[in-house]
C-alpha cells in the first residue's frame, strides 16, 4: 500500500515553492513505521523526539508525569525543528 495518497500536501510548498519547517515530517513517520530509521532521521531529523513526545503526551493522560518533562521535550523538539529548517535552507541559498 502506498501512503502516498493519504499524505497532506503542504500549503506553504504549493503557495511560495518552499519547505516549510514541517515538510518531511509525514514521510519521516512513514519511513520509521517501514523501518527506514536512517533514512528518516535524514529526512526530519526531529522525527525520533516528536515520537517520544507523543508518546509521553499520551501516557500523561493515564500516569502522573511531570510538566516538566513535557515542557523539556516541547523545547528540544522546537529547537530541533528550527535547527534542521535552518540547516536545509542554508543549502538552498
Amino acid at each position: 500500500m502506498t501512503f502516498d495518497r493519504l499524505m497532506l500536501p503542504c500549503l506553504n510548498k504549493a503557495l511560495f515553492g518552499i519547505d516549510c519547517p514541517g515538510c518531511g515530517a509525514q514521510r519521516a513517520f512513514i519511513m520509521v513505521l517501514q523501518g527506514d530509521f536512517k533514512s528518516a532521521f535524514y529526512l526530519y531529523p526531529a522525527i525520533y523526539s516528536l515520537i517520544l513526545l507523543g508518546i509521553v503526551l499520551i501516557a500523561s493522560r493515564f500516569y502522573p508525569i511531570k510538566a516538566r518533562l513535557i515542557h523539556v521535550l516541547i523545547g528540544v523538539n522546537v529547537l530541533t525543528i528550527i535547527i534542521s529548517y535552518i540547516v536545509k535552507m542554508n543549502q538552498f541559498f
